[in-house]
């Protein structure tokens, strides 16, 4: 039997949802979208053109939506800043949530949201798309296969030219932290997941080059340890000269007892240890070449699939909502970090904001 969902939000990503992520679990008998919601209602053409939604399966307001259509879950793609609404309107009917990244904007936000969901007896998924990318899947597969040994530290970058007004939609020009709250909210929460552990601490540097047509922190060096004593280094930019290594085609390193894992562009490598070299060199590109992982579906496709065999009884979703609090603290602890030049210990922080949360929820 296929689920019921309502889309809530098609604006451009909400577009990639019709267009890409909902139709092929449409297909197969995952799901059925039996409405959609925007405020515009020009943007609803595309969810009529891809989902075959006529004309009385639109709607312009949310609760109208969820009152009049019987569905299990809704699928929240609206601005971070308006998912908190979206999710109160989901428990008032009775509706498990998949919701894009970040939860919230705040973490205060964020916390009030898992609270509410689970005092409600409710499931929340999050949509942390590129840990379940493909390059990310197989990277993570070799990781935990034990081959290469015992991880010591991780290096990502995330390099673009994305200065100019507007490249990069012009939100995110206008936000305090576009970097961290709408680039690095996702590659930090793949660095903890690679390193199979929650983060300890975090420093970040974060900037804003004269060039930039940025309002706020666009660059951002980043530090983290994890409580298993793996470390790891983040490079983000977004004001560039060239872009090196954009969405879905980052550079990971794994530095490994036995050997150098390196993914670069979607190109996975490994670099065995020799114990007879002495010092051993080698250029990028005359590693040994590792397959990627094959399957039918990837990304927010694979974690709709994923969100649905939850809610039938299957295994938990890696990224529900109370989990996915960590990739959210990664983002303001580090931002707290840059605003103070301190190191945050991160699950302190964490607990010191869900105590504060839950005070004023009483």
């Amino acid at each position: 039997m296929a689920y019921k969902a309502i889309l809530v939000g098609i604006g451009s990503w909400g577009e990639w949802w019709c267009e890409h992520f909902l139709p092929p679990n449409i297909k197969d008998g995952t799901l059925e979208v039996v409405a959609a919601v925007d405020k515009n209602p020009n943007s609803l053409e595309t969810a009529k053109k891809y989902l075959n939604l006529t004309d009385a399966r639109c709607y312009t307001d949310a609760e109208t939506a969820f009152r009049e259509n019987k569905a299990d879950f809704c699928i929240n793609v609206v601005t971070p800043a308006h998912h908190e609404e979206i999710v109160d309107l989901a428990i008032k009917y009775n509706l498990h949530i998949l919701s894009e990244k970040p939860i919230a904007d705040t973490l205060e936000g964020a916390v009030r949201i898992a609270e509410k969901v689970k005092r409600a007896g409710l499931k929340m998924g999050v949509t942390m798309s590129h840990r379940f990318d493909q390059d990310k899947t197989s990277l993570r597969g070799q990781l935990r296969s034990g081959r290469w040994g015992t991880l010591d530290y991780l290096v990502t970058r995330f390099t673009c030219d994305c200065r100019k007004y507007g490249s990069w939609g012009e939100f995110r020009h206008e936000i305090a932290y576009p970097l961290m709250l709408e680039g690095a909210v996702h590659h930090l929460d793949i660095l903890a997941d690679l390193a199979g552990a929650k983060c300890e601490t975090i420093y970040m540097q974060s900037w804003r080059p004269s060039w930039g047509e940025f309002k706020g922190d666009c660059n951002a060096l980043v530090t983290m340890t994890f409580e298993n004593g793996v470390k790891a280094v983040y490079e983000g930019a977004k004001t560039n000269a060239v872009t090196l290594n954009w969405w879905s085609h980052e550079y990971f390193r794994a530095e490994c007892e036995n050997g150098t894992l390196l993914l670069n562009q979607r190109k996975l490598e490994v670099f065995p240890y020799n114990p007879e070299t002495t010092i051993a060199k080698a250029l990028e590109g005359e590693g040994v070449p590792i397959p990627l992982l094959q399957q039918k579906k990837w990304a927010n496709t694979w974690l709709i699939e994923k969100f649905v065999r939850w809610l039938d009884g299957g295994e938990r979703m890696e990224t529900n909502v109370e989990d996915n609090l960590q990739s959210v603290a990664h983002i303001f602890a580090a931002i707290e970090s840059a605003r103070t030049g301190q190191v945050v210990r991160v699950q302190e922080f964490l607990e010191k904001t869900r105590e504060k949360v839950l005070s004023e929820m009483k």
